[in-house]
């Protein structure tokens, strides 16, 4: 990979009446690639998924297309494909993935694992009845979702017909569910074996003659997982917490032991909790005080663990804290927008110390401007880091954009980037 970057003086405006200032300086950000972009027939692309192939050094990033802006509209999912040629990515054309679908359905929320002993690549989603919208489903308290995947055994140049597994995964309890969905994002598998899927439901705590009381349906995030390599899948149990889009990352402490790390949307800070059972039920969740929500609704955020580089190799040009010692072998990057009214400027935090509430730093900003949902992926061979982001000039669902750096940028950057000063 080579890494090009794009330098820019960001002015303060003695009219601004934010109570957030910036501290002055040169922003540096890398340049990015246009994967799908708002088309003039109406066309729309959202809630992007990334997953990286070391076998073929192979990007595959997934997107839904949408008829409009409106989550109802939703219609495929498609996908590109990006491959390492001469040190750039060189991406194919759009592929829609027709066999990701139900009748009648409109398919939703791309999640892609990839299971390294079969070398079968998962990608999942849900099929969402008609134009039958979330709203409706919390108000009635009747799911019209289903979780479904398909798989490929070739890297994703050929897809298997959709597998339904609402019922053999979720049965009846999906009776207290109003709705659900998975990630959106990447899955992951552990070096048990163990394939996550994030997911979260909506679930109905008290209801009357089978409808919902009003504001007793909340969102819960929890684990959908494998250990037969994907031959059969189960389900966890649910965060003791609201918890909203949800995206998880396996932690190894310096004894060998393994956590399970969720990150979850929620209102005014992100959730954060940790699994000693590999996902089958969570701790007591917290809230990250250092990781804002934008608005009242928050916005959906990506988070991926690398192994901790060895001392020196960081590339540390500075950062804007001291950072905690490290206590794990595997470090965690999130990226999220980091302005607490509006989605706006997408930024990429580190945490050097995971089983620590305080271990983020503060965020290097990859894009100023508009900036919605994300996802990560780690080229463990190359050691870059890659984002797939919804961005703009004016609007956060303009385009969904492609981003490369390697950890050295982000640590040598944040100490030059114009940072928000709370």
């Amino acid at each position: 990979f080579h890494t090009t970057w794009v330098y820019s003086v960001q002015q303060l405006s003695m009219g601004n009446t934010s109570s957030r200032s910036y501290l002055p300086g040169i922003e540096m950000q890398p340049a990015k690639t246009t994967l799908f972009k708002q088309e003039q027939t109406g066309t729309r692309y959202r809630i992007p998924a990334l997953i990286y192939l070391k076998e073929s050094q192979t990007f595959l990033a997934f997107a839904e297309k949408r008829s409009s802006l409106s989550d109802s509209d939703a219609k495929s999912i498609v996908m590109r494909r990006g491959t390492q040629q001469n040190g750039s990515t060189q991406w194919s054309e759009s592929q829609e993935l027709l066999s990701a679908c139900l009748p009648d359905h409109r398919t939703m929320n791309p999640c892609p694992v990839y299971e390294k002993n079969t070398k079968t690549l998962f990608l999942f989603f849900i099929c969402i009845l008609g134009n039958t919208s979330e709203h409706h489903q919390i108000r009635t308290g009747k799911n019209k979702a289903h979780l479904c995947y398909i798989t490929s055994n070739d890297e994703g140049q050929s897809w298997s017909p959709t597998k339904d597994l609402t019922e053999s995964v979720i049965g009846k309890t999906v009776r207290r569910w109003a709705t659900f969905a998975v990630g959106p994002g990447h899955g992951i598998q552990m070096e048990s074996g163990r394939l996550i899927i994030p997911t979260y439901a909506y679930y109905i705590h008290f209801k009357c003659f089978s409808f919902p009381f009003p504001f007793t349906v909340q969102p819960h995030a929890l684990s959908i997982y494998s250990d037969d390599f994907g031959q059969t899948w189960q389900m966890g149990r649910m965060l003791q917490r609201k918890s909203c889009e949800c995206e998880m990352a396996e932690i190894i402490d310096h004894e060998g032991r393994s956590h399970l790390y969720c990150n979850a949307r929620h209102g005014g800070h992100r959730v954060e909790a940790l699994s000693e059972s590999s996902g089958v039920y969570y701790d007591k969740p917290r809230l990250a005080p250092r990781l804002v929500e934008p608005g009242h609704g928050g916005c959906q955020g990506s988070v991926i663990g690398f192994p901790a580089p060895e001392q020196g190799e960081e590339g540390m040009g500075g950062t804007t804290s001291s950072p905690r010692a490290s206590d794990t072998q595997t470090w965690l990057l999130f990226t999220h927008p980091t302005n607490k009214r509006t989605r706006k400027d997408l930024g990429v935090y580190l945490n050097r110390s995971p089983l620590h509430t305080s271990g983020w730093d503060r965020p290097w900003i990859v894009h100023s401007g508009p900036s919605g949902y994300s996802d990560l992926a780690y080229s463990e061979d190359t050691e870059h880091f890659a984002c797939l982001m919804e961005c703009g000039e004016k609007s956060e669902i303009e385009q969904i954009a492609f981003v490369s750096f390697p950890l050295s940028d982000r640590t040598t950057c944040s100490a030059t980037t114009l940072l928000p000063v709370e």
